[in-house]
C-alpha cells in the first residue's frame, strides 16, 4: 500500500443508503471517474452508493463534495448530509453544524441517539430550478410511461432539493418496475442535468412507501432527498398533509415541511438514522 496515495475512510449508512467518507480537510481528494467506478463496485471495490469527501470551507463548518457510483459528481445527498454532521458533531463535540454542497448550504442538527435532524432548504418547485426543458406545472408535468392511452404511470411530480427529482404516485413498486422505470427516465431529455425517479405509494395522509431510482447509482435502499421531494409533491397534490413517515427500503425517514409566512412554502426538515459500518483504507 502507497502511504501517498492511501486514505482512511468511514463506512457509513442512513436509512440502508451506503456511503464510504474520507477526510478531505487538510489533503485533497480528487479521484477521477474511473477510480469513483473501480473503489464504487460491490465486488470487486470497497463498494457504496456515493463517496464522499469531507473538503474544508470558509463558509461552514465542512464542505461535503459527492460522487455517485457511476464516477459523476452531484449535487448534495440528504442521507450522507445527515452522516457528515454526525461525524462533525463528534469531532467538534457540538449538537449543530452548517454544511456547505454544490446544492447550498445546510444545518444539522443531533435529534437522539445516532439520529440527526438535517434542514434542506425550501423545495425548489418552478420548472426552471429543477431543472426541465419546457415550462410545464411541477405538480403534475407531462411524462408517462406506457401505451398513450392507458400509461402506467402519469403525470409525475417534479422537485428539486437541491438535485433534480421526479415523483410518481403509484402503488407499482416491484424491483423490475421500478429499475426498468427508472433507468428509462433518467436520463430523459427533459431533464437536461438527468434526474432521481422515485415511485411512491401513499399509505395514509401521514405515511409514504418509497423507492428511488437514483441518478448515477441505481435503485438505492434510502434516498435522503427523494424522500424530502416525495413529501413535497404529495402535499402539493392533496395526496397527504406536510408531515409524513416515509418508508423506505432500509428504514424510516421523518419529514416535515414546513410553512413559511404565508403558508405555501418553507423550508423541509429530515430526520433519520446513521450508522457507522466500519472503517478501513482507500489505496488509488
Amino acid at each position: 500500500m502507497n502511504p501517498a496515495t492511501s486514505r482512511p475512510f468511514v463506512k457509513m449508512n442512513g436509512a440502508g443508503n451506503d456511503f464510504v467518507v474520507v477526510n478531505a480537510l487538510d489533503r485533497p481528494f480528487t479521484p477521477d471517474a474511473d477510480t469513483v467506478r473501480a473503489l464504487g463496485d460491490r465486488k470487486t471495490g470497497e463498494g457504496f452508493d456515493q463517496l464522499i469527501a469531507i473538503e474544508a470551507s470558509d463558509s461552514a463548518d465542512a464542505f461535503m463534495r459527492v460522487w455517485n457510483a457511476d464516477g459523476g459528481t452531484v449535487e448534495t445527498c440528504g442521507n450522507a448530509l445527515r452522516c457528515v454532521g454526525w461525524m462533525l458533531m463528534q469531532a467538534n463535540g457540538s449538537d449543530q453544524v452548517t454544511i456547505d454542497t454544490l446544492g447550498g448550504k445546510t444545518v444539522a442538527k443531533r435529534a437522539g441517539v445516532d439520529r440527526i435532524t438535517v434542514d434542506m432548504g425550501p423545495p425548489r418547485l418552478d420548472w426552471r430550478e429543477i431543472p426541465l426543458a419546457e415550462e410545464m406545472d411541477t405538480r403534475g408535468i407531462e411524462l408517462q410511461v406506457g401505451p398513450i392511452d392507458d400509461p402506467v404511470v402519469h403525470t409525475p411530480g417534479a422537485v428539486s432539493m437541491g438535485n433534480p427529482h421526479v415523483v410518481f404516485f403509484t402503488d407499482r413498486l416491484d424491483d423490475g418496475f421500478v429499475i426498468g422505470t427508472g433507468s428509462l427516465i433518467e436520463h430523459h431529455p427533459l431533464f437536461p442535468e438527468g434526474v432521481n425517479v422515485g415511485f411512491a405509494h401513499v399509505l395514509a395522509p401521514d405515511r409514504i412507501r418509497l423507492r428511488v431510482f437514483e441518478r448515477g447509482a441505481g435503485l438505492t435502499r434510502a434516498c435522503g432527498t427523494g424522500a424530502c421531494a416525495a413529501l413535497v409533491a404529495c402535499a402539493r397534490r392533496g395526496l397527504t398533509g406536510r408531515t409524513a413517515t416515509v418508508i423506505v427500503d432500509g428504514g424510516e425517514l421523518n419529514i416535515d415541511w414546513a410553512p413559511d409566512e404565508d403558508g405555501a412554502t418553507g423550508h423541509v426538515f429530515m430526520t433519520g438514522p446513521v450508522e457507522v459500518e466500519r472503517t478501513g483504507v482507500l489505496d488509488f
